[in-house]
């Protein structure tokens, strides 16, 4: 299924998306270590504010603990609080040349997974610094 494909599917069956992810949420307790932590924990670490892009961000995690220090954008295919976005990471309402870092963590599911990375190259700008 494409992202395209999955974001009509869960606009017309909201339940869905949140049975997945509480079945990922019962997945991930038995982890031991979850990789957001650690992503999170290497943003904490960043020496000056930055524009991150967290794509498939579930629940914003990202957002919720270092929003405050950087500007995290929040994509799902839907928003379940008012830090996410609703969309087609194939296609984000960003700029081009916009953000710093983007964030796939265990959201490369799609089909068309290629262009969720062509996608947020767009979106990134050249070089980091």
């Amino acid at each position: 299924m494409t992202g395209g494909e999955a974001l009509e599917y869960f606009r017309e069956d909201p339940n869905a998306f949140r049975c997945y992810h509480s079945g990922f949420a019962e997945q991930v307790k038995k982890w031991p270590t979850h990789p957001l932590d650690i992503i999170i924990k290497w943003l904490k670490m960043q020496p000056k504010q930055r524009i991150v892009l967290d794509l498939g961000c579930g629940d914003a995690k990202i957002a919720g603990v270092v929003g405050d220090v950087h500007k995290v954008h929040s994509f799902d295919l839907v928003a379940v609080n008012d830090k996410v976005t609703a969309c087609d990471m194939a296609h984000l309402p960003m700029e081009d040349d916009s953000a710093d870092i983007a964030i796939f963590c265990l959201s490369l599911m799609g089909t068309n997974l290629t262009d969720y990375i062509k996608e947020a190259r767009r979106v990134l700008k050249l070089g980091y610094g």
